[in-house]
């Protein structure tokens, strides 16, 4: 466990990972403190970067965004500004949720999610191909999404 956080520290990061929107109050009772001393944690815990921010999980099939496609990705070259570029130009592409530069047979690794297939093949050729330096791409289907997202237990630090 990391020297800045004790077992209480974990149990608040473990709460509020399972729901953001936790009353002091209620987080307080959970890990056994009163008020004042487990809010002045979750505010030392914001401003040393443990809790960088707070979100919503959002229906994405409702907002049309539910069609999920993994995209390998493979540059023509990766030697002097090339990575540099496609990161800073792959970063506007709003349908692209997760980019991941790769050590391996390919370059990136992107997760696409789109209203349908025909949607997603419309991004893949309006967007994702016009990225610089793109030599070639493999898409993915996502036919079930079995996991997603990571939530944060105090072993993971232990």
């Amino acid at each position: 466990m990391s020297r800045e956080l004790d077992r209480i520290d974990v149990k608040i990061l473990e709460e509020l990972d399972r729901n953001g929107r936790l009353p002091i109050v209620e987080l307080a009772a959970r890990v056994h403190l009163s008020n004042t001393p487990c809010s002045e944690r979750v505010k030392r815990l914001e401003r040393t970067g443990y809790i960088q921010g707070y979100s919503a999980d959002l229906d994405l099939k409702k907002l049309d965004a539910g069609h999920v496609t993994v995209v390998q990705v493979s540059l023509t070259a990766t030697g002097d500004n090339h990575l540099d570029d496609f990161s800073r130009e792959v970063a506007a592409v709003e349908e692209i949720e997760t980019c991941m530069l790769i050590a391996g047979a390919f370059d990136y690794l992107l997760v696409v999610r789109t209203r349908d297939m025909s949607h997603f093949r419309a991004i893949l050729g309006d967007k994702i191909n016009k990225l610089p330096g793109i030599h070639q791409t493999n898409s993915f289907a996502v036919m079930e999404v079995i996991k997603d997202g990571y939530r944060f237990t105090g072993a993971a630090i232990t």
